[in-house]
């Protein structure tokens, strides 16, 4: 920022716009330049010196294109205020952001405690990289809660989770876990990028590390691949080595629009919950739907954790159907005119897609018997996506194969 603002005393919205800036290094322009280099030239051996060493003990200092520019630092200045963290470091996808987060706190004969409703990429990670370096994943269910102590090893390193899950929605009692971990000296990761940094604040909850698949609500325009980590301030030069010895950096255009994205984030999630809410109530009344997988609603699984410790809802939900055979929800979904089918969510459009992870889940129970979908509210106007919603279910009811 161009002047010293207390930015504690901040409200959300204005932390979005104002965070990372320094509009007076830069002859006032509010965004930061875009920093393209590989090689960052030195005045003297001397200097060349000294700025590794600064950089060594935390200081933003330009030494190499790996080790992070102004491009970078302001967009990671950005997230970790905006979570509550220490610093923050990115990555070129979110899973990048994770895979970094994992190794940096693992070693060859720990022990890993996996909720059961992870995003899928996270779990082949687990099951095949960790497992190669002699690592040993238990995945939990992610209801598990205080108990998770049970599954306490004297090796048990990390303990991650994601609230709410990938497809199923589970929401995690984030403190009660945290606990467990501080208690047993083992580290709480969370993938946070179904809350966003605005949403849940992890730190306020006990979380060492908050992961976020930026592709999606940071960027938040379908046109950029980026993750982020933030740590508290004891765990953030191990994760800081970590990322420069796997030579992790991220383009610096890419920087440039997740900084665009970042600065709209808070209006496009209100507008996001907004159409979710009205449309998850919509299609809880709908025969064709057995239940509404979205935490918001009053009715459904996890809301009362979620009205504990989340400050909203974003756009993701789940949607377990009646019985309808495959085909029929295929038709149904081949057909829609506005939600897309597509991987990720986050971004202004719609989606849609089918889920089964039922053959992925190994600790917790199946809770569903009807066929999943998992549907992202973009930003288009709610009637409009009503009618295809409905367009669609009126398919699937009507099917005759």
């Amino acid at each position: 920022m161009n002047k010293k603002t207390d930015s504690s005393v901040l409200r959300e919205d204005t932390k979005v716009v104002v965070s990372g800036r320094d509009t007076k290094n830069y002859g006032g322009v509010i965004n930061p330049p875009v920093y393209h280099g590989s090689t960052i030239l030195a005045e003297s051996v001397e200097s060349y010196n000294s700025r590794y060493l600064e950089a060594k003990e935390g200081e933003q200092v330009m030494v190499y294109g790996t080790m992070g520019n102004p491009t970078a630092w302001a967009l990671e200045n950005a997230i970790a205020e905006l979570e509550g963290g220490y610093h923050c470091s990115t990555y070129p996808s979110g899973l990048a952001a994770i895979s970094v987060a994992l190794m940096a706190f693992l070693k060859s004969g720990d022990h890993l405690l996996m909720t059961d409703s992870i995003y899928a990429p996270t779990r082949r990670f687990c099951d095949t990289v960790l497992r190669r370096f002699g690592v040993e994943t238990t995945y939990y269910d992610p209801l598990i809660g205080a108990e998770i102590e049970s599954l306490m090893r004297p090796n048990t390193a990390v303990i991650f989770t994601e609230s709410p899950g990938s497809n199923t929605f589970e929401v995690q009692d984030i403190p009660a876990i945290a606990e467990v971990a501080r208690k047993h000296g083992a580290i709480t990761q969370l993938d946070n990028t179904w809350a966003s940094p605005l949403y849940f604040k992890p730190f306020e909850h006990g979380v060492d590390i908050s992961i976020q698949a930026a592709t999606k609500y940071i960027v938040g325009h379908s046109d950029v691949l980026l993750g982020s980590v933030t740590t508290t301030r004891e765990n953030w030069k191990i994760l800081r080595d970590c990322t420069w010895h796997f030579g992790q950096c991220v383009a610096p255009d890419d920087l440039y629009l997740a900084q665009r994205g970042l600065r709209t984030m808070a209006v496009r999630l209100r507008q996001h919950q907004k159409s979710s809410l009205e449309i998850a109530e919509w299609l809880s009344n709908r025969n064709e739907v057995r239940q509404v997988l979205y935490p918001a609603l009053p009715d459904a699984p996890g809301h009362e954790i979620w009205k504990r410790d989340f400050l909203g809802a974003s756009g993701l939900f789940g949607v377990e159907l009646e019985t309808f055979s495959k085909k029929a929800v295929e038709k149904m979904i081949d057909e829609m005119r506005l939600f897309g089918i597509g991987s990720s969510w986050g971004g202004y459009e719609s989606l849609i897609l089918p889920v089964n992870v039922r053959d992925l889940r190994t600790a917790s129970p199946w809770r569903f018997e009807g066929p999943l979908l998992r549907l992202h509210i973009g930003l288009e106007d709610v009637d409009d996506l009503k009618d295809d919603l409905n367009d669609g279910l009126e398919r699937l009811r009507n099917f005759q194969s």
